[in-house]
């Protein structure tokens, strides 16, 4: 089957199937828009997207004519650190954002700064992360975990390759 266009996407509300094929990708399949795969149910699908698309969790990729039976991308993307900086001005803005680049690469992490926030992949375990945040202690900075699949269509496909593939 080949899948050339995204036909929505189970969180709009406007999809009730009754019969759910899955098409399950990890954090490096998630960022092609060509790819070759099987679904959970057999089935072998091609996804051959426009440059511009970018799979969301929960994408409809094929329905039948009454929307009774689909198959849904479900993304497979480990946790993100999400930290917001705050708005400083600029000597406060570069001393914060000095010592979160020491406190982060200290620990060898990889990072992502996307405006006010930075994007840094859970390589160990939650707790551990939340440690080095707090002994830090950086004043009006915030951290908080999200699913990486939420912060996936943000990324550029370049982002995404240095948070979670080989950069």
């Amino acid at each position: 089957m080949l899948v050339e266009q995204i036909r929505g996407n189970l969180a709009d509300g406007a999809w009730r199937p009754a019969n759910t094929d899955v098409l399950r990708l990890d954090q490096w399949e998630a960022q092609k828009r060509r790819l070759r795969k099987l679904t959970d149910g057999g089935v072998d699908v091609a996804l051959s997207l426009d440059r511009d698309s970018r799979l969301r969790d929960g994408d409809v990729l094929w329905a039948d004519e009454g929307g009774e039976s689909v198959i849904v991308a479900r993304l497979e993307i480990g946790e993100v650190m999400l930290v917001d900086l705050p708005r400083r001005d600029a000597d406060g803005a570069l001393r914060v954002a000095v010592e979160l680049g020491h406190a982060i690469g200290s620990q060898h992490w990889p990072a992502v700064v996307k405006g006010g926030q930075v994007f840094v992949p859970v390589t160990l375990d939650r707790t551990v992360m939340d440690s080095v945040m707090r002994r830090h202690a950086f004043t009006g900075v915030s951290h908080r975990f999200v699913p990486g699949a939420d912060v996936m269509p943000y990324l550029a496909p370049q982002d995404a390759d240095r948070l979670w593939g080989t950069r």
